[in-house]
């Protein structure tokens, strides 16, 4: 079961006068695409009988929740369905120059491409784990090398010399950087302040927006936000593990301030409210948008905190505040951008486990090995990754192709990367779209 230990409310703080107004697609096209919109809508909700995690939000009409319950579709229907919904969606060419309500085309045609391609798999259709992140996510991580990681590992090795098994080193030097849990709502209270301070600098929010924070146990993630509708979110933090201080930031801003929290209040006052499109109203979980969500979410982390003033803000908030020597925060965030280095030994595993060339023990051991995961964390992340499966993409390949998009339009310009930041959270937006090479 859940464990509850606090909850924090959020308010927001700016006005924005919210209007239902028509889409500024042409007359012809308009008709046709709402109702796309509804029929992918309500084959979302009807995989969400079918598979409890592919709903991750719905706040549409409410009898269209209570329509598909009640009609019970099966899976061989929703297949038919959203079949018949892709070559309708591939024949409809939206007319105009409004480049959004290409977008909106492209996006509803690939976000049901992904749902009839997670349709087939729970009906035994098998895919690799790169035809299935292919499928779904729009994208396929790289491929990295053993050898590779070993140059970091030789890196951290250098960096925290002793004797002993180089990942019991490291939680060795860690653990003086474990937030105490009497104090944790505490940080989060002042890492969330924080990153929502640095996002209303760019920003505009809806009036009245504002999340919930809860601490639980027994997940197979260590964060997670379920959105709410009109601009709410309950923000879950699993506290299985020891929470180490930059999962402070790291959070608070990919959960809240300008990450999932942002993203969804964005989607809902400038798509669903301001132009009536039904189709943001749901968000399938195993699809195209959840490496826009993880990706923006990750990349977000340092769009409001750029190194230097992340340190300065954990030397004389976070690490205080914790019990944490703040003389040490240059040395920490050293290794851990080391650390952060061997990030895709988590999608080698997940990748060489669920294609069946490893077992799930074996993966354990590769992410001990080559990730420098505890043990512990290890089986937390083989639970993820039975549960997930090739989701794990959405987090670092996510947040590298929204980097390098951002930044290639942005260069070093501070505002403009906000700016098309931004634009990214508030339009219909596709991996594939941001590809800059």
């Amino acid at each position: 079961m859940s464990r509850f230990f606090s909850a924090l409310l959020l308010p927001g703080v700016l006005v924005i006068a919210a209007c239902r107004t028509a889409s500024h697609s042409t007359p012809d096209t308009l008709p046709a695409m709402n109702r796309a919109a509804e029929q992918y809508v309500k084959l979302v909700l009807a995989m969400g009988e079918h598979d409890p995690d592919y709903v991750d939000a719905f706040y549409g009409p409410p009898e269209w929740r209570t329509e598909v319950k009640k009609e019970a579709v099966s899976l061989d229907d929703i297949r038919s369905r959203a079949g018949k919904l892709t070559e309708d969606l591939r024949a409809l060419k939206p007319a105009g120059d409004d480049r959004i309500v290409e977008l909106r085309h492209d996006y509803l045609l690939r976000q049901t491409e992904a749902l009839l391609a997670r349709a087939r798999y729970l009906g035994g259709t098998k895919m690799t784990f790169d035809e299935e992140s292919k499928a779904l996510y729009d994208a396929v991580a790289p491929q990295r090398s053993e050898a590779g990681f070993e140059k970091v590992l030789a890196e951290i090795d250098r960096e925290l010399p002793g004797t002993g098994p180089l990942v019991d080193r490291l939680a060795a030097f860690r653990k003086d950087f474990i937030i105490p849990k009497e104090k944790l709502d505490e940080v989060f209270r002042a890492a969330i302040a924080g990153c929502r301070a640095r996002t209303l600098r760019h920003m505009e929010l809806p009036a009245g927006e504002s999340f919930t924070i809860e601490y639980v146990t027994n997940k197979s993630w260590s964060g997670y936000n379920w959105y709410q509708g009109n601009f709410k979110s309950l923000i879950q933090v699993n506290t299985d593990l020891p929470i180490y201080i930059d999962r402070a930031v790291d959070l608070a801003c990919h959960e809240g301030y300008p990450g999932h929290h942002v993203y969804n209040v964005l989607l809902e006052k400038h798509l669903v409210n301001d132009r009536g499109w039904v189709e943001f109203s749901v968000y399938p979980l195993f699809s195209p948008q959840s490496l826009i969500a993880e990706g923006s979410a990750n990349y977000g982390i340092d769009v409001a905190f750029p190194k230097s003033e992340r340190i300065e803000f954990e030397t004389k908030v976070l690490f205080p505040m914790a019990g944490i020597d703040p003389s040490r925060v240059k040395g920490y965030y050293r290794i851990q951008e080391l650390v952060s280095k061997l990030n895709y030994a988590g999608n080698q595993a997940a990748r060489r486990y669920l294609d069946g060339q490893i077992s799930s023990v074996q993966a354990a051991e590769y992410l001990v090995k080559y990730g420098l995961y505890s043990p512990e964390r290890a089986k937390q992340r083989i639970r993820f990754t039975d549960q997930y499966r090739s989701y794990v993409i959405n987090y670092n390949l996510g947040k590298d192709i929204v980097r390098e998009y951002v930044e290639s339009k942005a260069g070093n310009d501070p505002k403009k990367r906000w700016d098309i930041f931004r634009e990214i959270l508030s339009t219909p937006t596709l991996p594939s779209r941001l590809v800059t090479r």
